[in-house]
């Protein structure tokens, strides 16, 4: 595989990396705007299981922003044979760019950091009214010169938070982020609203300011069609789809209620879908954003999918190329910059 994969330590040949999780969070804080933090309640053994039942009702589970727990679990990827991690965590969710260096470096594992805005409750107030033309140059700055400050550069665009319905802002950064794919190639990755009807707008929006949609990945299938109803359509659209709740094993999802799939029922989906020709247009991974699915908190961390799932794969009869494809050729395709920018 030919170009860079850029991550916060610098350029790596994508021919070097072997497996990806292509949708975590390492260093973040997803607690709403105005929560009361101070409601928090320690994370321990006799607790941690109801605390990760209903992930988003303790604010103490819903940060990690402790440098060092995200070197050590970084360490445990690599133990189980990660090769590149990439973060998720956008401006607006605690995205920590010195922080994720040190943590590169002292575990030794590639992390890729994201430019881009969250959803429009977390936009930081300078930004909410931010034109499309300004928030393209900041996330074209991030991805060429560096991110908050610093010469540490972002290597994807997003994930762009996206609300349903759509608010101004995210509106705004969606065409903004087509106009950052233009100048630096690099792929986009969107959080969608929660309505079956999300997935299909956003592209539309993408399409008109002129995204290549082969590189728009479309997060959270998991959740937005746990069923697989209404995936096809944006496959034959030619974008990318995303299942990346891998390692919650459980009957509902928390925010809403929608019945989840578990880790089995989501690579029979997968495999229809590539029974269909669309195995180059999937993507893998567990968007860990609570403390309780990390190692330190007795959850299944950034490894899981690859201690647990290839056997799954195998089960299901998938070919080794598709198990390879899933677990590092599509992701690193997709972060892959052809020269440096």
């Amino acid at each position: 595989m030919s170009g860079v994969v850029r991550t916060v330590t610098g350029d790596v040949p994508a021919s070097s990396i072997g497996s990806v999780a292509f949708h975590e969070h390492l260093l973040f804080d997803i607690v709403p705007p105005g929560a009361d933090r101070s409601a928090g309640e320690e994370i321990t053994t006799a607790n941690r299981w109801q605390v990760d039942y209903r992930s988003n009702d303790n604010p103490e589970n819903a940060f990690q922003t402790d440098r060092a727990v995200a070197a050590s679990e970084l360490a445990a990827f690599r133990e189980d044979g990660g090769g590149l991690l990439v973060d998720q965590s956008v401006i607006g969710l605690a995205r920590d760019p010195e922080g994720q260096f040190e943590a590169s470096q002292a575990s030794g594992v590639p992390v890729v950091a994201a430019t881009g805005t969250y959803t429009a409750p977390f936009v930081p107030a300078e930004l909410h009214d931010a034109s499309v033309d300004r928030l393209a140059a900041l996330f074209i700055d991030e991805i060429r010169t560096g991110m908050d400050g610093t010469a540490i550069r972002a290597g994807l665009i997003g994930e762009i938070g996206c609300s349903w319905p759509l608010e101004d802002i995210e509106r705004r950064a969606l065409k903004a982020a087509a106009r950052a794919q233009a100048a630096t190639g690099a792929a986009i990755s969107v959080h969608p609203g929660r309505h079956r009807s999300a997935c299909g707008e956003i592209l539309d929006i993408l399409d008109a300011a002129g995204a290549d949609l082969s590189r728009v990945i479309l997060c959270h299938m998991d959740r937005t069609h746990p069923d697989g109803e209404g995936i096809a359509p944006l496959l034959d659209r030619g974008a990318v789809v995303e299942l990346d709740f891998f390692g919650i094993e459980q009957s509902h999802y928390w925010m809403d209620g929608t019945e989840l799939p578990t880790d089995l029922q989501r690579l029979k989906l997968i495999h229809g879908f590539v029974e269909q020709g669309h195995g180059e247009q999937i993507v893998i991974s567990q968007d860990i954003c609570t403390k309780t699915r990390m190692k330190r908190w007795g959850g299944h961390g950034y490894g899981h999918i690859l201690r647990n799932v290839p056997a799954l794969m195998r089960r299901l009869g998938f070919d080794e190329n598709l198990v390879n494809a899933l677990l590092g050729a599509t992701p690193l395709r997709l972060l892959t910059l052809e020269e440096a920018i």
